[in-house]
């Protein structure tokens, strides 16, 4: 959600702040700009629409080598030219890109306009150029310290003004931001998918730090009552490969996530498995058996399909550890005043790290001196680093909006740490054996369910001729549902609702036609005769059904499309039902003409409220 890019150094900007922005695009976008700072002072070029068409209409002269730019994902007015970044003063002397929201812009933009402002654009950022541009601070940081002080909200921002061409002047407050060095040259980025083609070497700023940053290295200092404090903060070199960032051969992120997902899932699982004692090895909990032993409850808190996989997890917990446990949405966590109890295990899902609903979240529960730790894929995250400890998710960058490989990793942390919490309880070494070589079967699992990905293909294109559909399941198959039907609705653009299967008896099934299929969850356990007798309702009102199961389920002479995937250990089986659910919705959404990686209105990176 919003992009931030800047460059000073021996190069050109502008051809490096198109790129940087490019690689920005996953993040959700509806228009993009940059500033360049040159000899005769700030050009600034902005669009709506998308970042090749800002590059392509770049003026002949758009020469110099200080800049930033940005992808706007709008807020405050309408996505159109005016109210893209960057945003500038009356004078055109300061330039600034912003993510975030200016709780008090409306105060601000009042108080400019009586003293003679002419404002511009409908947005937030705007009052920022001006508070920036009207300090008598003497230079660029304690100017916009000074802006800063005047502001309450949230912000990641880079500044350039004409009277200090020889700098940028970055700061963030609960919006990521970066600083990257290279040789000679600087960048600044919201994220590092930005200028991994030119440096790994970073240093990120924490929530209330200021950068000053200038060809030759940075500097970096504190925002507080006093104005600013000296901050020493150091860059480090990221384990990470930049060719992770390129879609390759394939036609989208979401493609190649997908087909990645096995070695991922191998990858998280590789060295957190003992098998000697048949439980899970999870040292970045921080948590030793006596601590694990004491837990009496686990909440778990995510958005989207980060909430639906700790669903997924809550199950698992409940049934291996026999913890009580819940997973809830974080954008509503806080807003319930929720009783923070110190044997209670907090969890917080978010492959960013950066997700802003569950890092505030997380600091409610560190106010109200709660235990939580981590399940985030981004190394050195704000999450990751707000938390007490965690489970890295390493399933590698996931640029598509539509998370795949991140959520079947999630799902394995998950049941590893069910595994590790049962097994300091009533769980059984041989159930924990059971399960320990469950997890070892299911990456391979995992690449049989892809490799049928052209049957798949051809399910979803007669999915997606339906203007709605219903995905149903129970127990472990609901949020295997609801995570199938918000894949089919994010980028199909279809309408899909989850529903348990028991509950179509209490409303639901006055919906059911020949018109509306019914995507339903049956595995192999338990609840299968009535998950059943529920699709026979279905079908006899007509209903077409789609049954993600497993082999050798009786359907009872069912007229049904079946899909079938391979069977773990009941407790696992989940994340392996949810596979062929994303293959049917990029399929879909591929059959439609949609752009998969970027659907509309979405973000892949959550940072506003």
């Amino acid at each position: 959600m919003c992009g931030i890019v800047g460059y000073i150094g021996t190069q050109q900007a502008a051809p490096l702040l198109g790129e940087g922005l490019a690689r920005l695009e996953h993040r959700g976008y509806d228009s993009a700009g940059m500033a360049v700072l040159g000899s005769s002072g700030i050009r600034v070029h902005k669009r709506a629409g998308r970042v090749r068409d800002l590059v392509d209409g770049l003026p002949k002269r758009f020469g110099g080598k200080v800049g930033i730019g940005h992808t706007r994902w709008a807020t405050h007015g309408p996505a159109n030219d005016t109210n893209a970044h960057p945003h500038t003063d009356s004078d055109g002397r300061v330039a600034v890109v912003h993510n975030g929201i200016i709780d008090n812009a409306g105060a601000l933009r009042e108080e400019l306009s009586d003293a003679g402002v002419e404002l511009a654009s409908d947005t937030d950022t705007e009052v920022l150029a001006h508070l920036i541009a009207r300090s008598e601070a003497d230079t660029l940081e304690r100017k916009v310290a000074d802006a800063l002080a005047r502001v309450q909200g949230t912000y990641g921002l880079a500044v350039v003004h004409a009277d200090f061409p020889d700098q940028v002047v970055a700061a963030r407050n609960g919006s990521p931001l970066l600083v990257g060095v290279g040789e000679k040259e600087m960048y600044v980025a919201s994220d590092l998918a930005a200028i991994v083609r030119h440096t790994t070497t970073v240093a990120h700023l924490e929530d209330g730090e200021m950068a000053t940053v200038t060809a030759g290295g940075f500097t970096t200092y504190r925002l507080d009552a006093s104005g600013l404090a000296a901050a020493p903060r150091h860059a480090k070199q990221l384990d990470v490969d930049p060719d992770a960032y390129d879609a390759g051969e394939h036609d989208s992120f979401m493609h190649k996530e997908m087909l990645e997902q096995p070695t991922a899932a191998a990858r998280v699982i590789s060295g957190r498995l003992d098998e000697r004692f048949g439980t899970g090895h999870l040292g970045g909990l921080n948590l030793d058996a006596r601590e694990l032993r004491a837990i009496r409850r686990v909440k778990i808190l995510g958005c989207g399909s980060a909430y639906y996989v700790g669903q997924m997890g809550a199950t698992l917990i409940e049934d291996l550890a026999r913890v009580p446990a819940d997973a809830e949405p974080a954008s509503e966590f806080r807003y319930r005043n929720p009783i923070v109890d110190p044997d209670t295990l907090y969890v917080a899902v978010s492959q960013s790290g950066e997700t802003i609903d569950t890092l505030l979240a997380v600091q409610e529960v560190r106010r109200k001196g709660g235990r939580v730790i981590g399940l985030v894929n981004v190394v050195g995250s704000a999450i990751a680093r707000e938390v007490d400890g965690g489970i890295y998710l390493h399933a590698g960058p996931e640029v598509a909006v539509a998370s795949t490989k991140a959520l079947t990793n999630s799902f394995l942390a998950f049941a590893m740490l069910a595994v590790q919490l049962g097994r300091v309880r009533d769980l059984s070494i041989a159930d924990g054996r059971r399960l320990i070589a469950g997890l070892q079967a299911l990456p391979d699992q995992v690449g049989k369910i892809l490799a049928g990905e052209d049957e798949l293909a051809t399910t979803a294109q007669r999915l997606a001729e339906a203007e709605s559909l219903f995905f149903v399941g129970r127990v472990r198959g609901f949020p295997v549902a609801r995570e199938g039907a918000q894949k089919f609705k994010e980028i199909s653009y279809r309408h899909a609702e989850a529903y348990q299967t028991s509950e179509l008896k209490h409303g639901p099934l006055a919906l059911i036609s020949p018109e509306v299929p019914t995507v339903a969850i049956v595995p192999d356990d338990e609840l299968v005769e009535r998950n059943v007798a529920a699709l026979h309702e279905i079908a006899a009102r007509g209903g077409p059904l789609v049954v993600v199961t497993h082999e050798g389920v009786d359907l009872g002479g069912l007229s049904c499309e079946r899909i079938v995937v391979p069977a773990n250990e009941r407790e696992l089986d989940p994340i392996l039902l949810t596979i062929p659910l994303q293959l049917l919705a990029y399929h879909a959404a591929l059959h439609l003409g949609h752009d998969i990686d970027k659907p509309r209105n979405l973000a892949k990176s959550v940072t506003v409220e």
